[in-house]
């Protein structure tokens, strides 16, 4: 059996997997909460996260906690100076430069994101690591553990 896949999630789809108790971003840390993906996160997202969550329903903070504990989530290493250099190239918004670093960083096998404009739709990053939404992603891993039963 091969390793796990690599799983880095950006704000938008961990945003919808916690809220939404349905669709490609729930199911997706629900592969993780069964260990059957590493999901992982960069700090830029964590906070982010964070910051929506105090000021718009603070009450969820715990909810929240407990979705991210139970989905498996870890924190991908910060990526180095140079790495984030390169990155604010590709991309136009530093936070951003900070999620693909993270990913270049921990070689993912696969960025989950909702964010067609910044990410998917980006000629400079697709070719780097695949890229798509939780549905895509989704399709992606049934594929490869399709071809790993048949193997």
């Amino acid at each position: 059996m091969t390793a796990k896949v690599n799983v880095l999630l950006d704000t938008s789809t961990l945003f919808a997997g916690i809220w939404s108790p349905t669709g490609g971003a729930r199911m997706t840390l629900k592969l993780g909460e069964a260990g059957a993906v590493n999901i992982l996160v960069c700090s830029w997202v964590l906070n982010e996260i964070e910051n929506v969550i105090r000021k718009k329903s603070p009450e969820n903070m715990g909810y929240i906690s407990l979705i991210l504990d139970r989905s498996r989530i870890r924190v991908a290493p910060n990526p180095g100076e140079d790495m984030l250099i390169r990155c604010d190239q590709l991309v136009l918004h530093k936070g951003d430069a900070e999620i693909i670093a993270a990913a270049w960083g921990i070689q993912t096998d696969y960025f989950v994101t909702l964010d067609r404009e910044h990410f998917i739709d980006n000629s400079s990053l697709v070719q780097a690591f695949p890229i798509g939404t939780p549905g895509d992603f989704l399709a992606w891993f049934r594929g490869r553990f399709s071809t790993q039963q048949s193997n």
